[in-house]
């Protein structure tokens, strides 16, 4: 995912406005980048804070900065400075989150970023995206550069399986029905799209048909898809990499809470309320949190049966 974000900001930095600010990190990543438009990239280093206020200005003096680093410290550590320089100005600015959610499983509590859509989505005037694979990433940063407003993509970092086979049609609010089907809906959020698809593949095997959701944008909802899925499935299930408290899952139950009674069952898959204390990669900290393809299988089926929670 970074690789793909790192190739699609290279071709539009020939737009005249772009400026790419890094947390200094991806320094080899935009030698391209750099190479072409050399004046219109800063190592902000370590000082979030002060590169969200930069990015502030450039953004007020008509130019559309887009500022990249490690997702919980583009997020938690500058808030303050996203929610007053940004949010309360409306500023066109773009914030890029790598290694979202469990990435950086490996490199403990600080590395770790699954609240981050929840701070992020309380915030007055904030879209926020979380692509479900290399090529939507790159239609997420093309959309999120037309968007009049501060926006906030979450992306992984690397390696993760591809699911499209080119850049879809990525409109902000608007979810991707990537594979249909009739029993369960899964609304899957950001890099466990891949899982998404190995979980309705497990379905299948058990006569269970699946429909898969790239639900990409956490804010501005996709209202018109929530209300076709709750209508026509037994089973709508969340699957994000984040807390289960106030991701896709939270905002899809707010959502719910000011709807007429739906027929379907509805549950929320993410991590814990909880640290995670272990040392380990993304796999190992998926497997704590139950987010494998056995597991979801497994408790999928049970909610479906009745032998499981809801």
């Amino acid at each position: 995912m970074r690789d793909a974000f790192a190739n699609e900001i290279t071709l539009l930095g020939k737009d005249p406005r772009v400026v790419l600010l890094s947390g200094d990190i991806g320094n080899r990543m935009f030698d391209k980048y750099k190479a072409q438009f050399p004046d219109r990239f800063y190592n902000c280093g370590v000082a979030e804070a002060n590169m969200i206020g930069l990015g502030a200005g450039l953004a007020m003096s008509g130019l559309r900065p887009v500022a990249y680093t490690i997702n919980s410290f583009i997020t938690a550590r500058c808030y303050e400075q996203i929610r007053v320089d940004l949010c309360y100005h409306k500023v066109p600015m773009v914030l890029v989150g790598v290694g979202a959610g469990l990435c950086y499983a490996s490199l403990g509590a600080t590395h770790h970023s699954c609240e981050d859509i929840a701070m992020m989505r309380v915030l007055p005037e904030m879209t926020v995206l979380a692509p479900g694979d290399a090529w939507e990433v790159r239609g997420a940063i093309r959309a999120a550069l037309k968007h009049n407003g501060p926006v906030f993509i979450r992306i992984g970092k690397k390696g993760e399986p591809v699911v499209h086979t080119a850049v879809p049609d990525f409109v902000i609010g608007k979810a991707i029905r990537v594979r249909t089907g009739s029993d369960v809906c899964i609304l899957s959020t950001g890099n466990v799209l891949p899982l998404a698809m190995d979980v309705s593949d497990a379905l299948g095997k058990e006569s269970i048909s699946t429909q898969v959701v790239s639900f990409h944008t956490i804010k501005p909802l996709d209202q018109s898809c929530l209300s076709e899925v709750f209508k026509s499935f037994k089973l709508v299930v969340t699957l994000e990499e984040h807390s289960v408290l106030g991701g896709v899952g939270g905002a899809v139950a707010e959502w719910i809470s000011d709807q007429p009674r739906f027929q379907a069952k509805f549950h929320r898959f993410g991590t814990s309320d909880v640290f995670l204390h272990e040392a380990g990669e993304q796999e190992h900290a998926r497997e704590v949190f139950g987010l494998t393809v056995l597991g979801l299988k497994n408790q999928m089926v049970g909610i479906l049966t009745g032998k499981g929670n809801t």
